[in-house]
């Protein structure tokens, strides 16, 4: 008796092991997902509303047929949709939010020489996605009304500058001359670490790199669009928006536990990417992530599994036990109350018929 108590008593501490390492594994998951800051836009925009929202990437092949035309006939469409939806905008100034971008090389000259550099061409609220760190100077945004600012990362200031205070000074992007507007640091969570190669680069505005490439595509489209009803968002972009070789991702809703464990049956397949289309770094980044999560989900099922079986038995037992009680001893004593009871009654009622 007493070795199968010790038994039970270890049995039950390796099932509370279980609990806590299948819970450290959710509480990792769950902070590597809000580590993204790119993939919590829609939490940004709600901010304190009611109001639900979702945020859709679209990521499309190289070359597009996407340019602005499209991007503002979506827009035009987006609006039409949530007229006929009743939205009235919940109290901000535009009932949406969205950004656009592509990826190109360029060649730079500052003060401590030339280099070739990734460019991320940007238009829209594309900072609102992407709030990277300002070391200096200021973001790029619609409201400028000059297109010749530029943002460098730290690492191409330190080599084209030697420094990161470098407030309208000028660069010199193939051949034209162009304002550095302020200095910004790459993301630094542990799936950015891992998507984006260390190599230098720069931000842009789309309209500059046009004129200065003569290219006219974009390569990823994001929006932030009221959840009216559930999947509002994901189909409206999929009716409307033209993508029809590209890739649409939810970004609001890539980090929930029933996706990921979804994910986690079919990891392999995924891996092998094979579409059209060229993530940017920080949707690489968001994948990893995402990797990352649905295997500690799955682990999390798994570790969970013993100590759920092992209370299911109890459960079992237990209820086994509280019938067997219930037949041998309280549904006995029951019945005999009960009879007693009316016996009693019964006594009580021959009494006041033959009083003594």
């Amino acid at each position: 008796m007493k070795r199968f108590l010790t038994g039970r008593v270890l049995w039950s501490a390796f099932c509370l092991l279980l609990l806590a390492l299948a819970a450290a594994c959710v509480l990792t998951a769950r902070v590597t997902a809000r580590s993204l800051l790119c993939q919590r836009e829609a939490e940004r925009w709600r901010g304190d509303s009611e109001q639900s929202y979702a945020q859709i990437s679209c990521f499309l092949p190289r070359p597009s047929a996407v340019g602005l035309k499209e991007i503002y006939t979506f827009r035009y469409a987006v609006l039409e949709e949530l007229d006929k939806a009743g939205f009235e905008g919940n109290g901000k100034s535009e009932p949406f939010l969205d950004a656009w971008s592509c990826e190109g090389k360029v060649t730079v000259t500052g003060e401590r020489g030339t280099t070739a550099a990734p460019v991320t061409a940007v238009g829209g609220a594309f900072f609102e996605f992407h709030p990277l760190l300002l070391l200096s100077g200021s973001y790029l945004t619609e409201e400028d009304l000059s297109h010749d600012r530029v943002l460098l990362d730290r690492a191409l200031a330190w080599e084209l500058f030697g420094g990161t205070e470098l407030t309208d000074l000028r660069v010199q992007i193939n051949g034209v001359e162009f304002v550095v507007g302020g200095v910004v640091e790459r993301e630094n969570d542990w799936a950015s670490r891992r998507a984006n190669t260390g190599e230098k680069g720069l931000f842009m505005s789309y309209d500059a790199y046009c004129a200065l490439t003569n290219s006219s595509t974009i390569d990823c489209y994001e929006i932030v669009l009221p959840e009216i009803v559930r999947n509002y968002a994901a189909q409206l972009v999929a009716d409307r928006f033209p993508n029809k070789d590209g890739e649409n991702v939810v970004n609001s809703s890539r980090f929930d536990s029933g996706r990921l464990l979804n994910l986690s049956r079919s990891l392999a397949e995924r891996a092998a990417h094979s579409g059209a289309v060229s993530y940017p770094y920080w949707e690489n980044a968001a994948r990893i992530a995402e990797y990352r999560c649905a295997v500690l989900w799955a682990l999390a099922a798994l570790l969970a599994l013993p100590p759920a079986l092992t209370a299911l038995v109890w459960l079992i037992r237990l209820l086994a036990f509280g019938k067997r009680r219930l037949e041998e001893d309280v549904f006995p004593r029951a019945k005999e109350g009960v009879e007693e009871a009316v016996r009693v009654r019964a006594r009580r009622r021959w009494e006041k018929k033959h009083p003594s």
